[in-house]
């Protein structure tokens, strides 16, 4: 065993471990490098420095010699003989004993401690050449700093800068929105021409039909003095205006009538005849200003879904022209002005075509131009229900065939003869039906004697259920069904006498006009 001694500060030098020294008696071994271990596999360690040169591998050799941190020779077990080693060496040094595990040739074999911890970097370690090892705890020979998050000052910029840009956008965006529009002026805009085409139209179209009938359409202002009104009318054979009674009657006692043409020339008109039972009347202008007749139809020929055109002046406003259907036909409806003694009940066109005060005794025309009514009243909702009077699609007209023959006996003689078939309906019958009066009553006989209805053989008591085939509902339906028939013209009625039906031919006759509407 060698008993040289060596200090720290040899052992330290130019970073080496002291297995870098030779011995003084020996030849220098071949340099070598140190072996540095990084920063975080140092061991802990109180007494010997684990080895990574092998010796560690192999345990620890027999007879061992250590070395304290003093620098003494500690005490081991004796090794196994001396094997002729020379003095100085230990005895596993030699070629028989355990040998550095690199294969290289050691003259010093005694093991030194190191102090406690890493050993030190070695000085002037970087730039030395190839193969040289980085520094502990730095790999690849550059120390590299740790990853840290953001600064909290970075976030905070960045946090306001994006409240910044959204503030922005929506400004942006708002002033978009709602800036106010520009004058929007183009010197150069065209819309081009209108498209050629003509006004001619199908005479069968409501535009034909309108252009052939409005020239014959009139309207008419009536001053009764205490009062006035608006209604229409359409022009005849020989000038003159057909129209209803209520439109003229408040000039029946010395009124002004105006009458205006579709050209809008007025001119004033008198009153040739009216009939407050059929709500009709003829009056005759002054002027017609070469204004054309007007076609009648007939209304016996008329079926229920019949295209129809109103035309007349509702509100005052002339020439109005309005479209619709035949809704219905044979409605007992009650003219006239309301509460006055001079209402009456007919049977009438129904129509949806719109119908409103003003057009009053205008005509009612088919797809021909043919007039095939005379408006005359409308249905309202009535005040309890708000009190509605315009149109609510139920419109009425009398049928022309009942306006012809008024205005022919109205022209002629300037009264209107009455239909009748000399009966007193019972008003207080509540079945199905109208029954005839039991007894006399206020002086008036159940049935006049010699009568139509007397001559057809109908007795008191007995119940009508049908005229013409049409199923009777109440004593109005009748009223109106038999005075839109003229004098002389024959109905088939079936009645019940008995529980028993029988049927009789009644033929329409006249009589003097009665006051009350049940009277028949």
């Amino acid at each position: 065993m060698t008993d040289e001694t060596r200090t720290h500060e040899a052992r330290n030098a130019e970073g080496r471990t002291p297995s870098d020294f030779a011995d003084d008696r020996s030849p220098a071994p071949e340099s070598s490098r140190p072996d540095f271990l990084p920063a975080d596999e140092a061991a802990s360690f109180h007494g010997e420095r684990p080895r990574d040169d092998g010796w560690s591998q192999l345990g620890e050799p027999p007879g061992q010699v250590r070395w304290d941190q003093g620098g003494q020779q500690g005490h081991g077990e004796q090794p196994y003989g001396d094997r002729g080693g020379q003095p100085g060496q230990s005895a596993y040094a030699g070629e028989s004993g355990w040998g550095d595990p690199s294969g290289r040739p050691r003259q010093d074999t005694a093991v030194f401690t190191t102090p406690l911890g890493p050993p030190p970097p070695p000085s002037q370690a970087f730039g030395m050449g190839a193969g040289w090892a980085p520094p502990p705890g730095v790999p690849g020979g550059a120390a590299v700093p740790a990853r840290r998050g953001p600064r909290t000052s970075t976030l905070v910029i960045l946090a306001l800068m994006i409240a910044l840009l959204a503030s922005t956008l929506g400004s942006v965006g708002t002033y978009l929105l709602t800036r106010p529009p520009t004058s929007g002026t183009d010197p150069s805009f065209r819309l081009g021409t209108a498209p050629s085409g003509s006004n001619a139209r199908p005479p069968d179209s409501i535009a034909g039909v309108a252009s052939r009938v409005l020239p014959s359409v009139v309207s008419l202002v009536v001053n009764g003095g205490s009062s006035a009104s608006t209604g229409s009318g359409f022009l005849i054979k020989g000038g003159y205006v057909v129209t209803n009674n209520h439109v003229v009657a408040g000039a029946a006692q010395g009124g002004e009538i105006q009458i205006q043409f579709s050209n809008r020339k007025t001119t004033p008109a008198r009153i040739v005849g009216r009939d407050p039972e059929s709500d009709l009347a003829v009056v005759k202008p002054e002027d017609t200003f070469g204004a054309p007749q007007i076609a009648l139809g007939n209304s016996d020929n008329v079926v229920v879904g019949d295209p129809v055109v109103a035309i007349g002046s509702p509100l005052g406003l002339s020439g109005t022209v309005t479209s619709g259907i035949v809704s219905s036909l044979n409605r007992p409806v009650q003219a006239g002005e309301e509460n006055s003694s001079d209402t009456t009940w007919f049977s009438a066109i129904q129509t949806d075509a719109a119908i409103n005060p003003g057009n009053s005794g205008g005509p009612l025309v088919n797809a021909n131009g043919e007039v095939i009514g005379v408006n005359s009243a409308i249905a309202t909702l009535g005040r309890s229900l708000g009190g509605q009077s315009g149109s609510i699609g139920l419109g009425f007209a009398i049928p022309v065939n009942h306006a012809r023959r008024i205005a022919e006996e109205l022209v002629t003689t300037g009264v209107a003869k009455k239909s009748r078939i000399g009966i007193t309906i019972d008003s207080t019958y509540q079945g199905a039906g109208v029954r005839i009066e039991t007894e006399a009553k206020g002086g008036t006989q159940p049935i006049e004697a010699n009568g139509p209805a007397d001559k057809a053989g109908l007795k008191p008591g007995d119940v009508i259920l049908e005229v013409n085939g049409i199923v009777l509902q109440d004593g109005a339906e009748l009223i109106a069904l038999i005075r839109n028939k003229a004098p002389g013209e024959k109905v088939t009625v079936k009645f019940q006498r008995g529980g028993q039906e029988k049927t009789a031919t009644v033929t329409v006759g006249t009589a003097s006009p009665q006051p009350k509407p049940e009277h028949s």
